[in-house]
């Protein structure tokens, strides 16, 4: 087993180099994928649509798919997703959105959760990542 910790080209660094974007854990031919949070900012840290979560879920997702991507990895490699909201009310918004980046069924294992706010005062969803990649030939169930 080998730990790196990565903040992938793919993906503007994070704020201040504070932390890394994905912790990847190889395990003889695969690997597990545990992404730090991510909001809906631009390339320099600035959060982007303000008040629409719709946007700032389609960004988090592309910023997702920048780093998974630089791993080997996509979408259907997910194993789990966690999202912190600061509104339930905005679930159906959000909900749209995922549905179609995790469009195969079944769908990940999930936990979402309302919060009082989240580490940058605009942004309205934060979302965590855990994903899997292994060889096709170990026979394990794909999605």
């Amino acid at each position: 087993m080998e730990l790196t910790l990565d903040n992938p080209a793919t993906v503007a660094a994070p704020f201040g180099d504070r932390f890394a974007h994905v912790a990847r854990l190889d395990l003889g031919g695969g690997a597990l994928l545990v992404l730090s949070g991510q909001v809906a900012v631009d390339d320099a840290g600035q959060v982007v649509g303000r008040g629409d979560i719709t946007v700032q879920s389609e960004r988090i997702f592309e910023i997702i798919r920048g780093i998974l991507a630089a791993h080997g990895a996509g979408f259907e490699d997910v194993l789990h997703i966690r999202t912190f909201m600061t509104d339930l009310d905005d679930l159906p918004g959000y909900g749209a959105v995922r549905r179609r980046y995790f469009a195969a069924a079944p769908p990940p294992a999930s936990t979402t959760v309302e919060v009082s706010r989240l580490f940058l005062p605009d942004a309205l969803i934060e979302i965590e990542i855990t994903a899997a990649t292994w060889p096709a030939d170990r026979g394990l169930p794909s999605r």
